[in-house]
């Protein structure tokens, strides 16, 4: 199995399973938590329980879920790494078919940007701060330059990419050090598989979003048949996958429950052996190379 730690940009050590914060926030991803108080008591269950990476966003509330983050964490703890994400602009709630929201690569707007999240998560300099999404009406090299340049200020320590293909990655990389990449990756849905490789060939950390495939993929029959025989839960099973496919991986399973965090936090204790991987690798589209 691979290890338990992974070091973002060679020198940043988190454990591979860490915590995505985005449900911690309104319906919609809009405005603050229903039951604040709630919300807080599973970020600070999660640091309990040795999460020390958390994955948020500016857009997350716009705001409310970095500033949760603060108001329930800070001063953090020494070695708790928070990830956030910029680069794109929210104008409402998202609902079926329209997420609220337009990206903005522009060097403008990822100033401000950094220093809102700076504000928010009351921090002098950003551990991870990922590009959110590509903006199309701005070259990525543009963008990266403006990171680069925040980098260099002291802002930002690490950069990070969210929904690029391996042609993005590199365009990036010809302008600063890329430390991560987020994309959407589950057992069902392998089509950045490609990306996953390439990550592991630059010793990139490949950050799977929806890695339980937003709970649809955990009623699978071969998922539920491991779980019956290892006597974990169908949603263990899907994460520790993930954690043995490649030592690059960095889940950040998100939930506004403690009782499913709990259960999230597990399987990092979870060995499946190769006969399991083998099963869950045939599911769903096979992966190439």
């Amino acid at each position: 199995m691979a290890g338990k730690i992974f070091l973002i940009g060679g020198d940043l050590p988190v454990h591979r399973l860490g915590f995505g914060a985005m449900r911690l926030t309104g319906p919609g991803v809009w405005g603050p938590p229903q039951d604040p108080h709630a919300a807080a008591a599973v970020l600070r269950r999660a640091v309990d329980l040795g999460i020390d990476f958390i994955d948020t966003a500016d857009v997350y509330g716009p705001g409310d879920n970095e500033r949760l983050i603060r108001d329930t964490l800070a001063p953090y703890k020494p070695g708790l790494v928070i990830g956030t994400k910029g680069g794109m602009i929210r104008c409402g709630p998202a609902t079926p078919g329209n997420p609220g929201m337009s990206m903005d690569g522009s060097a403008a707007h990822i100033r401000r940007a950094v220093e809102g999240s700076l504000r928010d998560l009351g921090v002098e300099c950003i551990d991870l701060y990922q590009l959110h999404r590509v903006d199309p009406a701005t070259p990525i090299e543009e963008t990266m330059a403006v990171f680069l340049a925040l980098r260099t200020e002291g802002k930002i320590r690490h950069v990070g990419l969210s929904e690029v293909g391996t042609e993005q990655i590199e365009r990036a990389r010809s302008v600063v050090e890329v430390a991560t990449v987020q994309n959407r990756f589950n057992l069902t849905d392998r089509r950045h598989h490609d990306v996953l490789v390439h990550c592991e060939q630059h010793g990139i950390g490949f950050i799977p979003f929806y890695p339980l495939g937003a709970g649809t993929l955990t009623d699978a029959a071969t998922v539920a048949t491991i779980a019956a025989r290892t006597g974990a839960s169908s949603g263990q099973v899907a994460l520790a996958w993930l954690l043995q496919k490649s030592p690059v991986t960095l889940l950040i399973p998100g939930t506004s429950s403690l009782t499913h965090l709990e259960q999230n936090v597990a399987a990092r204790d979870l060995v499946l052996n190769d006969a399991e991987m083998t099963a869950l690798e045939q599911m769903g589209q096979a992966p190439v190379g």
